[in-house]
């Protein structure tokens, strides 16, 4: 069978089909969904206890010290020398936000010591050490 007979010709269909691109965004929608909770990732540490009530938390940059001394800006593992010679490049702007200090109770306080003075150097002037609360620690 053919759409032209003779000299009647078929019409054209301009509607979009919308049935598929809804599957697809259906699809998309679950893979994401999926693949979110594993995306969250991070240093672990064991946080040192405190009795102080939790502060909302802004958009600033996280130092984690590990337990081995090694320090992370973010997620991204740094050694101390790095560290100090990057970390006004490395978090620019959001630093003029606040810093957050997150430190492994195991961590060495020297150590501690020597990533607050980088950022006192680097011009940070509001940096927060993150704690866990007792209850929690529980």
């Amino acid at each position: 069978m053919s759409l032209r007979r003779g000299r009647h010709r078929a019409e054209l269909n301009a509607e979009i089909n919308v049935v598929s691109l809804i599957d697809v965004m259906m699809l998309l929608l679950v893979i994401f969904m999926i693949t979110a909770p594993m995306m969250q990732g991070g240093v672990e540490v064991k946080l040192p206890t405190g009795e102080a009530r939790p502060l909302d938390q802004k958009s600033g940059v996280v130092v984690t010290i590990a337990a081995d001394g090694s320090v992370y800006i973010d997620n991204s593992r740094l050694s101390f020398a790095e560290f100090r010679a990057t970390f006004k490049a490395l978090a620019g702007e959001r630093a003029k936000v606040g810093v957050y200090v997150r430190a492994d109770g195991a961590s060495p306080t020297q150590r501690l010591v020597d990533v607050m003075d980088v950022l006192k150097n680097a011009g940070v002037e509001s940096i927060g050490i993150v704690t866990q609360s007792n209850e929690s620690a529980r």
